[in-house]
C-alpha cells in the first residue's frame, strides 16, 4: 500500500486545530465563560491562522467551509475541554503547553500548504508563521489576555525554525514524512526549552 502523505498532513492539521481549540477553550475557562463561550473561543483559535492563510493565498472558500470536519473538531474539542478544565491543576500551564504543540504542528502544515500552492520558500515560511500565530492572537484578543507572542521567551522564532527545518528537509526529497516530523520536533523542542529555561532573543529595548 503506497504511503499517503496527504493523509499525514490532514492528520497533523486536524491535530493542530484540535490542540489550538483546546488552548482557546482553556483561556475561556480562565475567563469563566459558559460552554458556548468555550466553543466560540476554541473555534476562533483553532481556525484563525488557517483562515487568514487561505484568504491571503486566495484558496477560497476557506478550508473549514469546504470541509466542515475542521470546525466540527474545534467544537468537539472545546466542548470536551469545558468539562475537563475544572480538574486541571493549572490552567495557565496547560494552555502554554497546548499552545506549544499547536504552533509546532501549524508551522509545518502551514508551510507545506504554502509550497503546495506554488509560493516561493520565503512566502511559504510566512504562511507557516501566519498559520501558527494568528489563532493564538485571536484567542488572546477575544479573551482580553496578554498576547502570548509578546512574551519575552522565544515564540515566533520557534515557528520560523520549524518552518525552515521543514523546507530544508523537504529539499532533500526524504522518504515519507520525515520533513514534517523534523520540522515539528524542532519547533516544539525549541519552544519547550524556551518555556523551561526562559530563553530569549537579545533585545536592545528590554536590556537598556
Amino acid at each position: 500500500m503506497p504511503f499517503d502523505i496527504t493523509a499525514v498532513v490532514n492528520i497533523m492539521g486536524l491535530s493542530a486545530v484540535a490542540v489550538f481549540a483546546v488552548s482557546g477553550a482553556l483561556d475561556a475557562a480562565r475567563q469563566k465563560m459558559d460552554i458556548l463561550g468555550f466553543m466560540l473561543i476554541g473555534t476562533a483559535t483553532g481556525l484563525g491562522g488557517g483562515t487568514l492563510r487561505d484568504l491571503v493565498l486566495g484558496n477560497l472558500p476557506v478550508l473549514w467551509i469546504r470541509e466542515p470536519i475542521w470546525i466540527i473538531v474545534c467544537l468537539v474539542a472545546s466542548a470536551v475541554t469545558y468539562f475537563i478544565a475544572p480538574k486541571l491543576a493549572s490552567l495557565s500551564r496547560a494552555l502554554i503547553w497546548m499552545d506549544a504543540i499547536g504552533i509546532a504542528l501549524f508551522a509545518v502544515v502551514g508551510t507545506k500548504i504554502g509550497l503546495d500552492f506554488g509560493t516561493s520558500p520565503l512566502i511559504a515560511v510566512c504562511m507557516g508563521v501566519m498559520t501558527g500565530s494568528f489563532g493564538g492572537i485571536a484567542r488572546d484578543l477575544l479573551c482580553g489576555s496578554n498576547l502570548t507572542l509578546m512574551n519575552e521567551e522565544l515564540y515566533i522564532t520557534t515557528i520560523m525554525a520549524g518552518s525552515v527545518t521543514y523546507l530544508t528537509l523537504n529539499s532533500f526529497n526524504l522518504p515519507y514524512s520525515y520533513d514534517l516530523v523534523g520540522g515539528f520536533l524542532v519547533a516544539f523542542t525549541l519552544r519547550a526549552l524556551a518555556i523551561r529555561f526562559n530563553i530569549k532573543l537579545p533585545n536592545i529595548y528590554r536590556d537598556r
